[in-house]
């Protein structure tokens, strides 16, 4: 990290500190003096996979929200630093612990010209908690606003959920409890505001090209499903005068090893990521091209908790234990990325970091009491467990490791299941998997995005777990003013239900790709991982 920079949640929080007020200014790409930029103005980037939606109601990836946010500009957004930046909100003040009131800039307009209003918010964000639209995060985005939970389990209607329009231009938003992050909050993809108008006419379709109608920097101009998604420049976006590219394809290829022959063959300029081991061979081949910075991410497996086998704890507990981290990080992936052994990742705020007694055992020792623990369940050597993963070179390696140390280890034979992104999301979500791959990277810092994996009926839960314990004391923390009875309460509810292994934390992320060195813009400091094209702008070469 830059010595020169903070970290963008320390930013963050020095911006909150200063009286909760945040005054607009331009946030497009800032260009150091000097620099001469290129007459054409178009980037390619791999974004790694299909995304499953261009809707911000029913976004749940990295692959949907990276596009999303070109397309579309909440109240706020985050820039390539990993800043809290104004958005359609040209400011905003914290009335008082559980109210906020932003106040919308008169030059946001859609991309056909008509304003963007405080209704448009309204609008958007209760379709997107609606349980009609069986949106797939709804609750752990929805858990932030006042009777967020109760308009998506249906026990509320839609009009009671805390967000209202005081006028065309000033919009209130009521949270469930003191929420001193609720900028950050906002800044995702799926509290961007919608067309109400366009949703009527087009129904599901309004997202397809020449019927959607957005307010972000871009917009779609072509989706070819499964090959790749071309955004132009946005006339009509307020910041477009500071707005470098003209054009960005996203790619959609999933195999690290293709990413990489386009890359060196110049048909792409941005990477999404190495295959695992390829890192040190091609830093030392392209040194001023590499970038690997720290995310706040982690890399694990779901257990389907549900699953005849694996609803007994000491399956899920054998299964965990026998992996060796260490060399699944130094010669599996080999990339930089930290050994895990619970669900708080490093630099994430709001938590302390657990990790698991066994995790400083001899291998020797874990792999006895592992199998000791598949003995008392009465699971026998040859037993078959199933490994569904995405199609990925990456994750493949991965998981072919995961099943030798399986093997090895316990005896146990492991089935692969390769599927394509999109299919195993909805395998994950309808609990069609036995031991699935599994990620999450933090859309903003704070430990409740994370909490969201292992709560009872949150969508983002996949392993279909459920600890009331430990939701009761996450419920306590989030009613804390005082910070540090927050943590310990938050962190006891993470020890908590990671005692019951409801997944196999494994490693805190990283993303090593390569850019080419024209791209200006990019930040390795960026611990979400979230860029905005308007920060991005290619220098002449």
């Amino acid at each position: 990290m830059s010595p020169r920079r903070q970290p963008p949640l320390a930013r963050a929080l020095l911006v909150l500190a200063l009286g909760a007020i945040a005054v607009a200014t331009a946030t497009a790409a800032t260009i150091p003096p000097g620099t001469q930029l290129a007459a054409k103005q178009e980037m390619v980037r791999n974004n790694g996979a299909e995304p499953e939606s261009l809707d911000p109601a029913y976004i749940e990836s990295v692959n949907g929200a990276e596009i999303e946010r070109d397309l579309f500009e909440g109240l706020t957004s985050t820039n390539h630093h990993g800043d809290v930046v104004p958005g359609v909100a040209e400011s905003w003040k914290q009335a008082d612990a559980t109210t906020w009131v932003f106040t919308l800039r008169k030059t946001a307009v859609w991309s056909n010209g008509q304003p963007v209003t405080a209704d448009d918010f309204v609008y958007a964000w209760r379709r997107f908690l609606d349980p009609k639209t069986a949106s797939k995060i709804a609750s752990t985005y929805g858990i932030y606003l006042l009777n967020g939970l109760d308009v998506v389990g249906g026990k509320k209607p839609v009009t009671e959920l805390g967000v209202r329009a005081i006028d065309k231009e000033t919009l209130e938003v009521r949270t469930a409890g003191p929420v001193s992050f609720l900028p950050q909050v906002v800044s995702v993809a799926q509290y961007s505001p919608q067309p109400k108008a366009t949703i009527e006419k087009f129904g599901r379709d309004w997202t397809k090209p020449g019927n959607i109608v957005g307010n972000g920097a871009f917009v779609l101009k072509d989706w070819s499903v499964n090959s790749k998604v071309v955004i132009e420049k946005n006339p009509k976006y307020w910041d477009a005068a500071n707005v470098q590219l003209t054009r960005v394809t996203f790619l959609c290829v999933e195999d690290n090893n293709a990413d990489l022959k386009l890359y060196q063959s110049g048909e792409e300029d941005f990477m999404q990521q190495l295959a695992p081991g390829a890192y040190t061979a091609l830093k030392a081949q392209y040194p001023a091209e590499m970038h690997n910075g720290p995310m706040l991410g982690i890399r694990y497996y779901s257990l389907n908790n549900l699953d005849p086998l694996l609803k007994d704890i000491r399956v899920r507990k054998a299964l965990s234990m026998v992996i060796d981290r260490d060399i699944l990080a130094s010669k599996v992936t080999a990339d930089g990325q930290a050994p895990l052994y619970g669900l708080a990742v490093k630099g994430l705020a709001g938590i302390s970091q657990t990790r698991y007694d066994w995790a400083d055992w001899p291998m020797d020792k874990r792999v006895a009491e592992a199998r000791k623990l598949l003995a008392d369940a009465g699971v026998k050597p040859g037993t078959h467990v199933k490994f569904t993963y995405n199609n990925s070179d990456y994750h493949k390696k991965m998981a072919i490791f995961a099943a030798s140390e399986w093997k090895t280890k316990l005896g146990l034979e492991t089935d692969m299941d390769s599927l394509e992104f999109k299919v195993l999301i909805r395998k994950r979500h309808d609990g069609d998997y036995q031991i699935g791959r599994n990620g999450w990277i933090a859309t903003f810092n704070d430990a409740t995005i994370f909490l969201a994996l292992v709560q009872c009926g949150s969508e983002s839960n996949d392993d279909k777990n459920c600890n009331p314990k430990a939701d009761e004391l996450i419920v306590q923390g989030n009613q804390q003013t005082d910070p540090a009875r927050r943590e310990a309460l938050l962190t006891q509810a993470a020890k908590l239900v990671m005692d019951d292994y409801p997944m196999i934390p494994l490693l805190q992320y990283t993303v090593p790709r390569l850019i080419k060195p024209w791209i200006g813009g990019y930040d390795d400091t960026n611990g979400t991982d979230r860029y905005r094209s308007k920060d991005f702008y290619i220098v002449k070469h």
